[in-house]
């Protein structure tokens, strides 16, 4: 199965990128996942379920721990694996 996840970490900060977001870009990024693609107003990226799965989990973890208040996260399953 493969999962698409899309997010978005608050408080906004329209002149300079908050920690937050700059963390959520880290982990994303790094993370075994394809079709990324990190924006100032939201972010998403596809995986295998284990690979998605791990990513949310560090992304919620690491964005709450450098000062996000707010995540907003959906988990769309958007096919099979290998498809």
């Amino acid at each position: 199965m493969r999962l698409r996840v899309e997010f978005t970490t608050e408080p906004f900060d329209l002149d300079e990128a908050p920690a937050h977001a700059l963390v959520a870009r880290e982990v994303i990024e790094a993370a075994d996942l394809d079709a990324v693609d990190v924006g100032p107003f939201g972010n998403t990226a596809e995986g295998g379920v284990d690979e998605v799965l791990a990513a949310v989990d560090a992304l919620l973890r690491r964005t709450l721990a450098n000062g996000a208040t707010r995540i907003s996260l959906q988990v769309n399953v958007v096919g099979e694996a290998g498809a």
